[in-house]
């Protein structure tokens, strides 16, 4: 449940931008905030590249998208978009003509990069593919791989050359009657990226797709990506994301997730609250937390869960949890519902009473919001 209407130093207003489809995702205007990652298969091995798609879209990734790097990876495309159960982003690099191929194979979106997607000519022919069929474009600026002539006037990678090279191709689409994009600018660089994505934020209306591209390894990247994603959101810049990992494209999908429900701006599955765990603890917090994590992986209903190995802040934080656990001495602890305190229970039946709990919490909260939907 929000509550940004008792408590408005919680709000976040977001930038207005445009709404625009990708498949039938909307992204942009007052559409949720869309998380979306990438497959690290080879797209040629269909079977392989369908089941990554599949679970990262278990995993709550609404986009995804795949490399097309060549004219087999085309083939491949057309046997992978019909099984796959969210829209595929066909990531272009170097030869428009896969982007035609692409938009042919179904795909909803193409990712172009200004830096080598070559002459306003081929950018054209791509623009009359994505139109033809249906696709959404984004244009994905990236510091690594600017415009020659771009870097000799800025003398390397900055914001402004990253901008520039976006606001350039935006007029490309726009003067060919074409509307249907978004646009990134990423870089490695947390400072880089924020103030590149600054500086679009007011020079477009298009729907910004947000990322710090090339952020590392899991624990690294996840920080990386934490202050630069957090810190645009905060300011309300953003309407799609993805967090890039050396990683599974699951753990991506996690991870964008927890930055949007860290900040009220999207709502999945089960948000533990639990402490660092110390001397005091009564039970071991660590422990259960990773156990339960794992137990509760497939509830997707937004809900709360506090657990806490003593009464110090314990009791405080079960009050703002739909089912809170605070432990307490010899050997028990006590269960919380609803933010009131229900009953006692001995800590050897803390973890199965604490998913049938949130399970049976669940299933109240999805009936609710069924029966809503149909009045």
């Amino acid at each position: 449940m929000s509550l940004n209407h008792i408590r408005p130093w919680r709000n976040i207003y977001r930038r207005e931008s445009r709404q625009i489809m990708v498949g039938n995702v909307p992204v942009g205007g007052d559409a949720p905030i869309t998380v979306q990652t990438m497959t690290n298969t080879l797209t040629t091995d269909v079977a392989a590249t369908i089941a990554q798609v599949q679970a990262a879209a278990e995993a709550g990734a609404d986009i995804v998208r795949i490399s097309v790097p060549d004219e087999a990876s085309s083939a491949a495309l057309k046997e992978i978009v019909p099984e796959c159960p969210v829209p595929i982003v066909a990531d272009i690099h170097f030869h428009y003509k896969r982007g035609i191929e692409a938009a042919e194979a179904g795909a909803a979106c193409l990712r172009i990069n200004p830096g080598n997607i070559g002459s306003e000519d081929r950018v054209k022919e791509v623009i009359k593919a994505a139109r033809d069929h249906n696709c959404s474009i984004r244009i994905g600026v990236n510091a690594g791989s600017l415009e020659k002539h771009l870097l000799e006037k800025y003398g390397e990678p900055t914001p402004d050359a990253m901008v520039e090279s976006g606001l350039d191709h935006i007029k490309i689409l726009q003067d060919n009657d074409f509307h249907e994009f978004k646009i990134s600018c990423k870089a490695s660089d947390v400072f880089m990226a924020a103030a590149a994505y600054q500086q679009l934020a007011e020079a477009t209306d298009a729907p910004i797709h947000l990322g710090i591209t090339e952020a590392g390894g899991l624990t690294s990247g996840t920080i990386k990506s934490a202050i630069g994603l957090g810190n645009l959101l905060w300011m309300g810049i953003g309407d799609t994301i993805r967090v890039s990992l050396s990683a599974d494209p699951v753990e991506e999908v996690k991870v964008g997730y927890e930055i949007l429900k860290s900040l009220g701006l999207r709502h999945r599955g089960v948000n533990i609250i639990s402490c660092p765990s110390c001397a005091r603890q009564g039970f071991d917090v660590i422990k259960t937390v990773e156990t339960l994590e794992e137990r509760l992986a497939h509830i997707k209903t937004p809900m709360s869960l506090s657990i806490i190995g003593c009464v110090v802040n314990g009791p405080g934080e079960a009050l703002m949890t739909d089912v809170g656990w605070t432990g307490g001495g010899s050997g028990r602890g006590m269960v919380y519902l609803g933010g009131a305190k229900s009953h006692a229970m001995d800590n050897d039946q803390m973890v199965e009473h604490i998913v049938e709990q949130v399970e049976k919490k669940a299933a109240e909260l999805d009936a609710a919001e069924a029966a809503q939907a149909a009045e």
